[in-house]
């Protein structure tokens, strides 16, 4: 069992698709043991994604991020990183294929509805990062 992190974008729940997502999470067979909502700052936005600071995209990332509600999960399954990196799909949904999370619900490559670990070290990291273990009920 491996867990990972989860992140539902500003344009999810901007369009109140929170459960929509999370059906199509729970069934690719991943467990929601962790959720919360919250408003990012731009600080907590620069830390997360602070592997990305010397990309051109960052300002307008961290923006994104902090212009709306996220909602942030821990997900929990056999090869919980690559079945959601899966069930997500491509960075871009024009890339993305036909019934995945990006397919299906993002706006745009910037505005892709989720963000998910790409690595089992990062999904560590990352969940550590929004989350203590006292709120990981599996």
């Amino acid at each position: 069992m491996q867990r990972t992190l989860s992140i539902l974008k500003p344009d999810v729940t901007r369009r109140n698709l929170t459960g929509a997502v999370n059906a199509r999470i729970e069934d690719a067979g991943l467990r929601i043991i962790a959720q919360k909502r919250l408003h990012l700052s731009l600080e907590e936005a620069q830390r997360f994604y602070a592997v990305h600071q010397e990309r051109a995209f960052f300002n307008d990332l961290c923006s994104f991020m902090i212009s709306g509600p996220v909602v942030v999960q821990v997900l929990e399954g056999e090869n919980a990183v690559d079945r959601y990196r899966t069930v997500m799909g491509a960075t871009n949904p024009a890339n993305a294929d036909e019934g995945t999370i990006r397919k299906d619900f993002a706006e745009s490559i910037e505005a892709n509805s989720v963000h998910g670990s790409d690595s089992l070290e990062n999904a560590m990291k990352e969940v550590s990062f929004f989350f203590s273990e006292m709120e990981i009920v599996g």
